[in-house]
């Protein structure tokens, strides 16, 4: 547990987080309004009773996650610690609660994330052990997500450097099987991180949240080879929303794994083909990227023309295609307060999703 934490407020914390339609905005927002996590889980039935019955997240289950997570070797980190990644914590959506094996002051350092295709080629892994040993002798630790392909090629050339492995699964779950004894090296000899609790199996709606994590902790992230639509280019476009750098490895056109690279480039990714192109770009990073990289906002169409002053009148604003909650305040005219409280309620009644860069819709 954090030391700066009683035991019961930390348990608290992970018991908020753990409770129906909570998640790291409204986390956030609860902490902030309530002063701490015993005091904002006593307030939840009441704040979401709008929705109808609520319920927080049981004790014992609590109890066992925490049990578990020991067993595993594995400690919790919570968003306030000292040993919480700064790059991280600059993100809306930045976890509040990690569970970590490893050395946690590894993120501290210069970090750089190195993705691509699960199936990748030959030439591209021995492209993505090179870029990561490089990047490794020179003081930088490489993050990646323990995929099969380009992220376990990153993660081996970098363990006597440095790495960090993020994982869509529980502290305690190896996917894929093969990677059994990678993930222990990295475990071992860098860091592990996780966001499920123990015990969770690696869904697919878990990987674009621990894309996020392996884009937030870097100052960039590097595509080595990528087809279109795949998960390497879902961390590609969260760094470019993160105000990151976003570099790609060009390929040939004629292969379906460099597309995706290719297409990066295309929209404003930068072109890299060694190592010393990305400690150049990564070197004393500012927060002023030189790629222009952003994945486009859909428009905003109101559903209602006026708005009075509860979370039903915002609800009215909001459609299934994500907004800006500064477009909500300014189309409401209501105050920021009272807009994200409005929209924590309509969160914890299930009835609102929160998506990158800030913005919220309906839930279908």
């Amino acid at each position: 547990m954090n030391a700066v934490l009683s035991q019961d407020e930390a348990f608290a914390r992970i018991r908020l987080l753990r409770s129906p339609n909570v998640g790291p905005v409204s986390y956030g927002q609860l902490l902030r309004r309530f002063g701490d996590a015993q005091a904002a889980l006593a307030a939840l039935p009441d704040l979401a009773g709008k929705g109808g019955t609520y319920r927080v997240a049981d004790e014992g289950r609590v109890a066992a996650e925490v049990a578990a997570v020991r067993s595993a070797g594995a400690r919790y980190l919570f968003h306030d610690a000292p040993d919480y990644p700064a790059l991280l914590g600059e993100l809306d959506s930045a976890p509040p609660i990690l569970t970590f094996r490893g050395d946690a002051a590894l993120a501290a350092r210069p970090c750089v994330a190195i993705v691509g295709a699960r199936n990748a080629s030959a030439a591209a892994v021995k492209l993505a052990r090179q870029f990561a040993g490089d990047l490794a002798d020179a003081g930088f630790v490489v993050v990646s997500g323990l995929a099969r392909g380009i992220d376990g090629a990153a993660h081996q050339a970098a363990l006597d450097g440095g790495t960090i492995g993020v994982i869509a699964s529980g502290i305690d779950v190896t996917y894929p099987p093969e990677h059994a004894d990678l993930q222990e090296q990295v475990a071992t000899r860098g860091l592990l991180l996780a966001e499920q609790p123990p015990g969770t199996e690696p869904l697919a709606r878990h990987f674009p949240s621990r894309n996020r994590i392996i884009a937030g902790l870097a100052a960039g992230t590097l595509v080595v080879e990528a087809a279109p639509k795949s998960g390497s280019l879902i961390t590609a476009r969260l760094a470019g929303e993160a105000g990151r750098e976003v570099m790609a490895v060009p390929g040939s056109p004629l292969d379906a794994r460099a597309q995706g690279c290719n297409q990066l480039i295309r929209d404003g990714a930068v072109l890299v083909q060694s190592a010393e192109e990305v400690i150049e770009l990564v070197t004393g990073f500012t927060g002023s990227p030189r790629s222009r990289f952003q994945e486009s906002g859909a428009d905003f169409v109101p559903l209602a023309d006026e708005l009075g002053d509860d979370s039903a009148d915002i609800a009215g604003l909001l459609t299934v295609a994500p907004v800006g909650v500064d477009e909500l305040i300014r189309q409401s005219g209501e105050s920021p307060s009272a807009v994200q409280l409005a929209l924590l309620e309509l969160e914890l009644a299930g009835r609102l999703v929160r998506h990158a860069a800030g913005r919220v819709s309906l839930a279908q």
